[in-house]
């Protein structure tokens, strides 16, 4: 994942502020919603909505508000009504982006999403015109610091994982989105995860740097710190120092 696992990494890092924190809990609770909505309240035989409590068991939700996101979804209890959208578009330098939203209000999002593209160089585009950059696939990083190679490979490979992929200070496990449940509970019998989900992996990189890289970096931030967004995908390139300059 090159840059864009990078400004994943770092971002989260520094998200340490109680207006992230509130910001994370809006996404998770939306999520949660959405998943119970689809797959049904028992997180055991619901695969996504086990994923999205176990993000907001990340950032400390308490138990009641868990609870109270899957009654919403499955209507035990009354709540704002949420759609799925996703937005594809391109920022500065050409590079691709794949914005997924839950939100209450489409035009609303469209809108705001649509301003944010133009305020930092970029443009929204039409349905698949950057999805085909893009291949959807089951994503799992680990801190190297947790776990050897040999017997991360080992039991990630056995439950069905397609590759195991050095990104300096981290392990990813790729796999097919089928394999994805298995492999993920493989991994978790052995270490807690940094990250995992069904993510949309670039094909190719775009690399950016200086002016344009920066005001890459603005854009992501623009779309990951907006409440009706869940996840952004991308598949620019760029140096370490510079995505650590942005977040400074």
């Amino acid at each position: 994942m090159a840059g864009h696992s990078k400004w994943k990494q770092i971002k989260r890092k520094k998200a340490v502020t109680d207006a992230r924190r509130a910001s994370s809990w809006t996404k998770v609770i939306r999520e949660i919603t959405v998943a119970a909505k689809s797959g049904g309240g028992d997180p055991a035989g619901n695969p996504r909505l086990r994923t999205a409590i176990d993000a907001a068991k990340a950032v400390n939700m308490p138990g009641d508000n868990i609870d109270r996101a899957i009654k919403k979804g499955t209507g035990e209890l009354e709540g704002s009504v949420y759609e799925e959208l996703t937005y594809e578009g391109y920022g500065p330098g050409g590079a691709a982006v794949i914005v997924e939203t839950v939100t209450d209000n489409r035009n609303r999002t469209v809108g705001e999403i649509r301003h944010m593209f133009g305020k930092h160089g970029g443009n929204l585009g039409a349905e698949n015109s950057v999805a085909w950059m893009f291949e959807r696939k089951g994503y799992i990083v680990i801190e190297k610091s947790k776990i050897g190679e040999d017997t991360l490979m080992a039991a990630a490979l056995d439950a069905g994982a397609d590759d195991l992929r050095d990104d300096g200070d981290n392990w990813e496990v790729i796999s097919a989105p089928a394999a994805f449940d298995t492999v993920s509970e493989a991994v978790r019998k052995l270490v807690e995860p940094e990250s995992a989900a069904i993510a949309m992996l670039p094909k190719n990189l775009t690399k950016l740097e200086g002016k344009t890289a920066q005001q890459m970096m603005r854009l992501m931030d623009a779309l990951d710190d907006h409440d009706d967004v869940q996840k952004v995908w991308s598949n620019f390139d760029i140096e370490e120092k510079e995505i650590e300059a942005s977040l400074a």
